[in-house]
């Protein structure tokens, strides 16, 4: 049996191949053979981890979730307005690495849709955003700066825009460059904010 830190080391080893993997195919190219190629090494020794596809794709579930929740992120320097904007602007592919996690959570949404313990992990996570996005409008509405509104549901429309433009800037990345992803996240939120 191997030591506690030599398998711990081995599981980072595996958590990173697994990350490599989902970057370059996505949660359909998530396969035992594919994170072994990725390691070097055989489907054997990752069964020592994983007894079945089923507990893989949870894992890099697990490795998606930490990895979003713990990248740097842009602050807001205001309530209101300006930290809705970060919010959304904190999930839009800018960079190579924001690109990458967009990536691997699109990719994912397959997987969660068959699978229910995932599909609850996913409700959960956008229920938790949904609630940031809100308290923002909330205090944007507070502040004067978004008008009346449902609260709930401006932030359900901000959300929804927001997850349109990275769909489509994954897809048409020449079309969709960091600038004009901004711009558009900038028009969107004006027209939030002169709605009558």
């Amino acid at each position: 049996m191997p030591a506690k830190g030599d398998h711990d080391a081995r599981r980072a080893d595996v958590a990173a191949a697994v990350w490599r993997v989902l970057d370059a195919h996505g949660f359909g190219g998530l396969t035992m053979r594919a994170v072994a190629a990725e390691l070097g090494a055989s489907t054997g020794l990752l069964t020592h981890y994983f007894t079945n596809k089923r507990e893989l794709v949870r894992y890099a579930h697990e490795i998606a979730a930490e990895r979003s929740d713990t990248r740097p992120r842009r602050q807001a320097e205001q309530p209101g307005l300006a930290a809705l904007r970060v919010a959304l602007v904190n999930v839009l592919p800018l960079s190579a690495e924001a690109v990458a996690m967009n990536r691997v959570w699109v990719s994912f949404w397959d997987a969660a849709l068959d699978d229910e313990s995932l599909r609850e992990a996913q409700r959960a996570r956008y229920s938790r955003w949904r609630g940031q996005l809100r308290a923002c409008v909330e205090e944007a509405q507070a502040r004067g700066e978004l008008p009346p509104a449902d609260p709930a549901d401006v932030a359900v429309e901000a959300a929804a825009f927001t997850h349109g433009l990275v769909v489509q800037a994954l897809f048409d990345p020449d079309r969709l460059p960091a600038e004009r992803q901004l711009r558009l996240l900038d028009d969107f939120l004006t027209r939030l904010a002169t709605v009558p």
